[in-house]
């Protein structure tokens, strides 16, 4: 028995560095990428600063209120321009 082992040990062996060994092809394409990467930043950029505005101790002057309207809007906008862009 142990010499049958001792026989066919080779070869498993060499079977085995043939498998792990084997080259593979490298993935050569590239991720794909996002199509407005600026545009996706802006709306994230935008609603920290709605939540910095909303969470402000002082108003600016009494600009807080109207900043923040401004801010919801142009983030709107930029995510039905996204949205639409996805059709």
């Amino acid at each position: 028995m142990k010499q049958q082992i001792f026989r066919f040990a080779p070869w498993v062996a060499l079977m085995i560095l043939g498998v792990v060994g084997t080259s593979r092809p490298a993935n050569t394409t590239p991720p794909p990428q996002e199509r407005h990467p600026h545009i996706r930043a802006a709306v994230g950029e935008l609603r920290e600063a709605n939540e910095e505005l909303r969470t402000a101790a002082h108003d600016f002057c009494g600009h807080r209120v109207e900043a923040m309207r401004a801010i919801e809007a142009a983030r709107r906008q930029l995510q039905l321009a996204l949205d639409c862009d996805r059709r």
